[in-house]
């Protein structure tokens, strides 16, 4: 099971991820310690020519980062014909006790990754480098979570025995089982279906708000925080039930399958894309009084809220469709 084509692009391209980061953040501790723009020194000269070159490896090495967490669904949901009792990637999830904890790291890992490479091109604007220390911290903070993911990768992936009778989605997200996933669906329709139009039209207001007049930034990238949990909340509790036409089908996995056109795909990069992007707007308010920021940092701003609301549009769009012209009804 570990030669198939897709375990092994994960587990190559994690070992490399985990090293470049980890080579890249014991040069930002030195960073932090010995960097000033206004010294001339031999030291200084050769900080800077370094720091050029790993921030811009380590930017193709986050970006495969990102489309690691797409790879690892795709792959997990590929192996679950293996596994008795497995029809999507639920049954592969837990098959041990380190699927669901890789995929948690790999979103939180995500979204950090995206927002180190969010502060890296803003910082890489400006001729001082004018956020270096802040973008070398976060890359710090990150890499034992980077490192913690691919340690629970390759144990999940060499603890896998196709001998194990594993669990379907429909035992995990029945009412009769134990857990947050059935807690998750079985919380109201109605509750459920108002908060996501509340928090996803405060997004969007907010968002044209900042992108015309550049206020509410703040406020925009704490929505799409709060909006971001509330979508995924909702993808369970009645979104995907409209998708597959049952009031019971609750799985957030099945709609990647060919059976449902792969709509999961389209919707999860939406939402994702959406969440990095509008946090993105929020992280670099602090920097927009830098003077070397002064001139590029509000256009990009600009448009990173353009890619979040059009995202959102995205994603709202295809979780609507169903539920708009579907003859499925829920109440």
């Amino acid at each position: 099971m570990i030669l198939n084509p897709g375990i092994l692009a994960l587990l190559i391209s994690s070992l490399l991820i985990g090293f470049m980061v980890l080579y890249s953040a014991v040069h930002g501790a030195q960073i932090l310690r010995r960097w000033d723009i206004t010294s001339g020194s031999e030291l200084q000269l050769a900080l800077e020519r370094k720091t050029y070159l790993i921030s811009t490896i380590l930017s193709y090495f986050l970006g495969i980062q990102l489309v690691s967490l797409f790879l690892f669904i795709f792959t997990v949901d590929s192996l679950s014909p293996l596994f008795v009792g497995a029809m999507c990637a639920v049954g592969s999830l837990t098959v041990n006790g380190y699927g669901y904890p890789t995929l948690l790291l790999k979103l939180v890992n995500f979204i950090l990754a995206g927002l180190w490479l969010i502060i890296n091109h803003a910082d890489n604007a400006g001729y001082d480098y004018p956020i270096i220390r802040k973008k070398y911290l976060l890359l710090i903070l990150l890499t034992p979570l980077i490192l913690a993911e691919s340690a629970l990768e390759i144990i999940y992936f060499l603890q896998m025995k196709p001998d194990i009778i594993t669990s379907c989605c429909g035992s995990l997200f029945s009412p009769a089982s134990r857990g947050i996933a059935s807690e998750i669906a079985a919380v109201p329709v109605l509750p459920m279906k108002i908060a996501f139009a509340v928090t996803m039209g405060l997004t969007l207001i907010t968002g044209t708000i900042f992108f015309l007049k550049q206020r509410l930034g703040g406020l925009f990238a704490l929505l799409t925080g709060g909006n971001s949990i509330v979508s995924l909340l909702s993808m369970v509790s009645f979104i995907c039930l409209y998708i597959y036409e049952m009031p019971s089908h609750h799985c957030p996995f099945c709609i990647l399958q060919k059976e449902y056109g792969y709509i999961g795909y389209p919707l999860y990069a939406a939402l994702l894309l959406g969440s990095v992007t509008g946090m993105g707007v929020g992280v670099l308010i602090p920097f927009r009084n830098k003077p070397s920021l002064l001139l590029t940092l509000p256009g990009f701003q600009r448009r990173l809220a353009l890619t979040s609301l059009i995202s959102w549009i995205i994603f709202t769009i295809l979780a609507l469709r169903p539920i708009l012209f579907s003859s499925f009804r829920l109440e």
